[in-house]
């Protein structure tokens, strides 16, 4: 069921039971992953009856998550192959993988030249378009090379065209989303998104090294108003001039944010709060073919996941799933160019790669 994970569904209610009785969650057991029995119910005192209308309030007034951040128009080259005018920017991968787990609010710009077959796949997706601003003119478009060592990646071009007066305006219905993926944009943008939001339970931001250098005092504004910092290994340490990437890691929680994910690519991800910490491994990738937009596909399934939960708190071992989860999903966005891995995939592959995730992750019997 699209819209609630399994994981929801066991936080918030779980189907209608006997006499037409809704059970609580607490009906089920967790036999296997994703894999539920449902138990004889109990009598549901007033109390459990208090509590079950709580989460089921909680539930309606909860909203598809946020995604902020640019549309854009890709040329790729790589050793092999080179592919134009393909599906690009933070915002098309966040939201398309944001789409696998809950309904997707999607706010960006593009031009009247944007190819209507990516509007048609946002809609696919059940991703809503109406904070999706289309004017006259070009699209965002950008250019990369990727060396033999695709670690290694030159921008050919940047043409900002439409993207450059790009305003952030959150429709009346989007401003009261609980889950916020404030992706890779100007501080300036990602502050003024905030500025609209009339209530927010978690909000997720990514940064990149332009930002840090140019608009540092934007982004350490940003830092004191969000839950969780996404960013790679390098801009970890440029941001807090500490090569040590745990040390860094905690002198970014010092600015602000509650969590920090700090990306290492092919090495994995770490997760750390003030007091807890937690170490995902990376996918072993045989054939790489497109890293473009791993990292925002990352940072946007973890967001949906998040989101699927319909939790009123976040917790460490909430983000420590969500990791896994937006890992997964950046695993397979590598595997083609653009989004056209994630076009075909189906639950059942992703299934397949969370067992391979358990077992790669696991080592006491």
């Amino acid at each position: 069921m699209k819209g609630l994970s399994h994981d929801g569904l066991r936080q918030g209610i779980g189907l209608i039971g006997p006499m037409g009785l809704i059970c609580p969650a607490s009906y089920w057991s967790n036999r296997s992953h994703r894999s539920y029995s449902l138990q004889p119910p109990s009598v549901l005192t007033p109390e459990k009856t208090l509590a079950l209308i709580q989460v089921m309030l909680h539930l309606l007034t909860l909203m598809p998550v946020l995604i902020v951040g640019s549309i854009a128009l890709d040329d790729i080259k790589t050793q092999t192959e080179k592919r134009l005018d393909l599906l690009g920017g933070s915002a098309s991968y966040a939201s398309v993988a944001a789409s696998f787990f809950d309904q997707v609010n999607l706010v960006g710009i593009v031009g009247s030249d944007f190819p209507k077959p990516h509007l048609d796949l946002f809609r696919q997706r059940q991703i809503d378009l109406t904070g999706l601003q289309i004017v006259d003119g070009k699209t965002f478009r950008w250019g990369g090379e990727y060396e033999a060592d695709m670690n290694k990646r030159q921008t050919l071009y940047t043409e900002l065209n439409v993207f450059e007066t790009f305003t952030p305006t959150l429709p009346p219905v989007y401003r009261a989303s609980s889950i916020i993926m404030l992706g890779n944009i100007g501080p300036n943008l990602q502050n003024h998104v905030l500025d609209q939001v009339e209530r927010r339970e978690f909000v997720v931001a990514d940064t990149m090294d332009l930002w840090i250098t140019t608009t540092r005092p934007e982004l350490l504004k940003l830092l004191e108003r969000i839950d969780l910092l996404v960013l790679n290994d390098g801009e970890a340490r440029q941001l807090t001039e500490d090569d040590n990437l745990v040390r860094a890691a905690r002198k970014i929680l010092d600015l602000g944010p509650k969590y920090v994910a700090v990306k290492k690519g092919e090495h994995g991800c770490l997760l750390l709060s003030r007091d807890q910490f937690f170490s995902c491994g990376a996918y072993p990738i045989e054939k790489l073919f497109d890293p473009t937009g791993a990292g925002d596909t990352f940072a946007g399934g973890l967001a949906g996941y998040l989101a699927s939960l319909r939790r009123p708190v976040i917790e460490f071992a909430d983000l420590k799933r969500a990791v896994v989860h937006g890992s997964m999903l950046a695993s397979f966005c590598v595997e083609s160019f653009s989004l056209d891995r994630l076009k075909t995939l189906t639950p059942t592959e992703l299934d397949e790669r969370y067992r391979f995730f358990r077992a790669m992750s696991h080592f006491d019997n």
